[in-house]
């Protein structure tokens, strides 16, 4: 039922091998970047039902400076859709105000993170009733973008920007770390964290080429 991953290796190797490159970037960059909080992910390890009674579980410690905080570990399927619904969620939220950008480009830029998650979102919820109706309460999750509803101009485009790299660092590595440990249950997972990790990767580097440019 698992679908084959005979070209993860090769996929794994040039993601992580791009995100390195955006993390150094990052690093490298002298403009002087406000603070934020971590993020700490924990899925409360409530039995779920189906698949082996598998256990969700996603933690996460402290990652790079631009949200990635920590090391963060991809359990089960379960755990894994739990934690990426929240995900979605805020980065829908966060995309939504940059209809205030005025920049078409950013506005832009949310729209499509608006459509693109909040369908995603819709699929991930209906498969975890489906499949999991019995998984306990939902995860932990502490916001990895700071609050933009106060925020307009250049100061909205780039902490939005900012903030929304290392958002999607995470969810692409989160999504790598479920195909290449094969803990996916359903094709239908595996095919969804093949496309939020590619269309992610791409938006990564759209959005730090943006930095670059702009600031």
């Amino acid at each position: 039922m698992r679908r084959s991953l005979a070209l993860g290796a090769a996929a794994a190797t040039a993601v992580v091998a791009s995100l390195a490159t955006v993390a150094a970037m990052s690093v490298a960059d002298d403009d002087p970047r406000p603070d934020r909080d971590g993020v700490m992910m924990s899925y409360g390890g409530h039995g779920a039902t189906g698949h082996g009674g598998m256990h969700g579980g996603m933690s996460s410690g402290d990652m790079s400076e631009h949200g990635m905080h920590g090391d963060m570990q991809v359990t089960d399927e379960v755990g894994y859709l739990s934690e990426m619904v929240l995900h979605h969620e805020e980065a829908v939220a966060a995309a939504e105000e940059l209809q205030r950008s005025e920049r078409p480009e950013m506005r832009q830029l949310g729209k499509d993170i608006v459509a693109s998650q909040t369908a995603q979102i819709a699929l991930m919820e209906g498969w975890l009733d489906d499949w999991y109706p019995d998984r306990g309460e939902a995860p932990t999750y502490d916001p990895m973008m700071r609050d933009l509803a106060d925020l307009s101009g250049d100061q909205l485009d780039r902490v939005f920007l900012e903030d929304m790299v290392g958002h999607h660092m995470a969810a692409v590595m989160m999504s790598q770390q479920l195909l290449m440990q094969e803990l996916v249950e359903h094709d239908e997972v595996a095919e969804l964290a093949e496309s939020i990790r590619d269309e992610q990767h791409v938006e990564i580097f759209m959005m730090q080429g943006w930095l670059r440019e702009w600031w």
